[in-house]
């Protein structure tokens, strides 16, 4: 064996000198570093609840929300969502519920039923959400609704008045609004008893949503021994409504009920009044989105009416109103009140108030059960009744009209309007 010479060994013993403070150092501090093991292996309390319980962990319940964040319907969407985030963040600055902040993942549908569908797919498995909420819209719902079945997945008040959504065999659903049919027999009512209109035509989105309120303003006229004079339609998410204007126009309505989203509805007011039909009476539907509507009718919005199935959102003198306005200004300051974001925050206190009932131990089946045996429900004065075959909180419809400098006002009879 070749010998090591003299000058070698001295630059090795040089290299440890230098080096043995830092090594010494490092191994002095070998149990303050995060082990592999460590920083890859989660909580297992948080592991235990949610292989368990998806979407509940030891200090957090997850929510998902599939609706319109892009396209035509966007605003209703959005404005949804911000009431269900206002009144989260309401509970959760309170302290969670029983000792838990509640979160929300949200993914865009545009509307779109197959987007829905994906959407829902990727919430309950990726996300593992523990419910559905404020969904938007009857075509979406539909396709959503079969999927969150099949998982045991609530899906928790939805932005739709659609009857299937009413019926026993979706044990999984939790509505917290007025009907379709309702706001129809209410839009009826008041067309015939209040003005004593007579030839009252229907214009409806091609769809679902669309198709349920025709359905209901027909059922509504037949109680009358009445019918539609005249029926027009345009496809979702365009706003080709040319085409039902000419129709309708040709049949000389005295009014028209609309069944759609606001751009086409707004689109389909502004030019019937310059197709010769500026003396009918209009009257929308709830899901229109009142605040986006009256932006886009501008001048042409004046005694336009919309039926409502939550109260007047800026009246502070109804309790849950107050509420409401007190949660959005703490969310967002520069949020204004409307229609759609009040039912998104009725939405979150539902699901707290679900969620609360429970207590620590809450789980799914708790959940829908806590929900379902509410015989009567109060969020702050507004009241819901639940029951036997029946999962609809509210039968409250509310009756506006968008006035000449746009804004809205709360009506009880239309001769307030056309004495």
């Amino acid at each position: 064996m070749k010998a090591i010479s003299a000058p070698f060994l001295l630059a090795i013993l040089a290299i440890v000198l230098l080096l043995g403070p830092a090594l010494t150092a490092c191994g002095n501090n070998l149990d303050e570093l995060p082990s592999e093991e460590a920083s890859s292996t989660p909580d297992p309390v948080e592991t235990v609840a949610a292989v368990r319980n998806p979407g509940v962990t030891d200090g957090k319940i997850t929510f998902g929300q599939s609706a319109a964040f892009s396209g035509p319907a966007w605003e209703l969407g959005t404005n949804m969502q911000l009431g269900i985030l206002a009144a989260f963040q309401e509970a959760n600055e309170a302290g969670g519920v029983n000792g838990r902040d509640l979160d929300l993942v949200a993914l865009d549908d545009a509307y779109e039923p197959e987007a829905a569908i994906a959407n829902t797919f990727e919430l309950i498995e990726d996300n593992q959400v523990f419910a559905l909420i404020g969904a938007v819209g009857t075509p979406t719902s539909r396709s959503a609704v079969p999927v969150a079945l099949d998982a045991d997945v609530p899906y928790v008040a939805p932005f739709t008045g659609a009857a299937f959504l009413r019926e026993t065999r979706y044990s999984n659903v939790v509505n917290l609004r007025a009907s379709y049919f309702q706001e129809t027999e209410e839009m009826v009512a008041r067309l015939t008893e209040d003005l004593g209109i007579e030839r009252i035509a229907v214009l409806y989105q091609d769809d679902s949503f669309g198709l349920a309120g025709l359905n209901g303003a027909t059922r509504a006229l037949s109680r009358r021994d009445m019918e539609p004079v005249s029926v027009g339609f345009y496809p979702r998410n365009t706003l080709a409504v040319k085409s039902a204007i000419l129709k309708i126009r040709d049949d000389e309505p005295e009014a028209v009920i609309m069944v759609g989203a606001y751009q086409p509805v707004a689109t389909f007011i502004s030019w019937a009044k310059r197709a010769g039909m500026e003396d009918v009476v209009f009257i929308t539907i709830s899901f229109v989105g009142s605040n986006a509507l009256a932006k886009f009718l501008d001048r042409d919005g004046e005694n336009v009416f919309v039926t409502q199935v939550v109260p007047f959102p800026t009246d502070d003198s109804i309790p849950i109103v107050d509420s409401y306005l007190n949660a959005l200004e703490a969310y967002d300051s520069g949020a204004s009140p409307g229609w759609v974001s009040l039912e998104g925050y009725l939405a979150g206190r539902l699901a707290i108030e679900g969620l609360r009932v429970c207590g620590r131990d809450v789980t799914r089946e708790c959940f829908l059960d806590s929900i379902s045996d509410f015989e009567s429900m109060e969020l702050d004065g507004f009241g819901l009744e639940f029951g036997f075959a029946d999962n609809q909180g509210s039968d409250q419809v509310f009756l506006t009209v968008i006035g000449p400098d746009g804004s809205y006002r709360a009506i009880e009879n239309m001769r307030e309007v056309f004495p």
